[in-house]
């Protein structure tokens, strides 16, 4: 299994740097920050702008590979450059990854147990009322982009404050801190992540409740699950046992590139909830032609996917002993 996961990681380390690469090239070449400093007023003499793109290292006229081996050689140093700004992309990427961190990761892993516990449910109940109710569930949520749902969660949420009476806020993180205690720092961000976090959870039951439980359903037909009865097993012991199992291995690899999608979405539900996250940095950087920093979002990003298919690999290795063994 170490065998496995090595090749696997070194793997994921070529496709790293492969889609970081491409991911400047992309960035370079489609945004224009020269027009961010042209279009001041009064307008800068061109040796001024060609004097801030180069001390911000995005300067249009330098060759691209000579652009992105600059970048590249900081990075390893681990200095991301500078924003369009002039200010350090290190302190802005620092100060939002854990708010996107704290959103997405307790929204993946709350979404995607639940999902794959209602699609291991609605297929042992198959065509009952409540496995009729999650798939219309599924239908419903699956049919809107993840902006809508954020988008209709808040309207809920508005329409519960004004018909209750209530003022529970829910836009931003909370403007607590311990200095208030950490009770009441912790209520109030909790509050706050209620609602985007909803979010996140519905989209992610929705997809992963399908797919497991037609996984399921294959399995629930098998020889070796009604050879597992025949020995003597109880029906709900050789599903756990046997069934879910079994049933999970396609599903880890359905986590990995799932989790892609999962991560766009969140950088709307980010902009709707008023979270500055990484999401919302990167509609700002790239309606600013801010390089540096959408590139440094990408790398973000494909760290997070890449981990994500790793995780995945280690649940596909844990679940089938036939990659274990090479």
């Amino acid at each position: 299994m170490l065998g496995f996961l090595t090749k696997r990681l070194g793997y994921y380390v070529v496709l790293l740097v492969v889609a970081v690469g491409l991911s400047y090239a992309l960035a370079s070449t489609s945004l224009t920050p020269r027009s961010y400093f042209e279009n001041r007023n009064p307008r800068p003499a061109a040796t001024v702008v060609d004097s801030q793109l180069n001390q911000l290292g995005i300067n249009d006229k330098t060759p691209l590979p000579e652009r992105f081996g600059d970048w590249a050689s900081n990075v390893v140093q681990g200095d991301l450059g500078k924003t369009i700004k002039d200010t350090s992309v290190n302190d802005e990427f620092g100060s939002r990854i854990g708010v996107s961190l704290r959103l997405l990761l307790i929204g993946t892993i709350l979404g995607t147990a639940l999902g794959i516990l209602f699609g291991a449910w609605g297929a042992i109940r198959q065509y009952k009322f409540s496995d009729r109710a999650m798939m219309i569930f599924s239908f419903l949520i699956m049919s809107m982009p993840m902006l809508l749902v954020a988008a209709f969660i808040k309207q809920g949420a508005m329409w519960f404050n004004n018909t209750m009476g209530t003022n529970i806020k829910f836009i931003g993180e909370g403007d607590t801190t311990l200095a208030d205690g950490l009770f009441t720092m912790l209520q109030e961000r909790a509050i706050h992540l209620l609602l985007p976090t909803l979010a996140i959870v519905a989209v992610t039951i929705a997809s992963y409740s399908r797919y497991q439980r037609s996984t399921m359903l294959d399995v629930l037909g098998s020889d070796y699950l009604r050879t597992a009865r025949a020995k003597g097993l109880s029906r709900n012991k050789a599903l756990m046992k046997h069934g879910l199992r079994t049933a999970m291995i396609p599903m880890s690899t359905f986590f990995a590139y799932g989790f892609l999608g999962l991560f766009t979405g969140a950088t709307f539900t980010e902009k709707i909830f008023g979270w500055h996250g990484m999401g919302e940095w990167l509609i700002d950087s790239i309606t600013s032609n801010d390089v540096n920093s959408v590139v440094a979002y990408s790398l973000f990003a494909a760290v997070m996917v890449l981990l994500a298919g790793f995780v995945a690999d280690i649940l596909h290795a844990a679940l089938d002993p036939r990659v274990r063994n090479g």
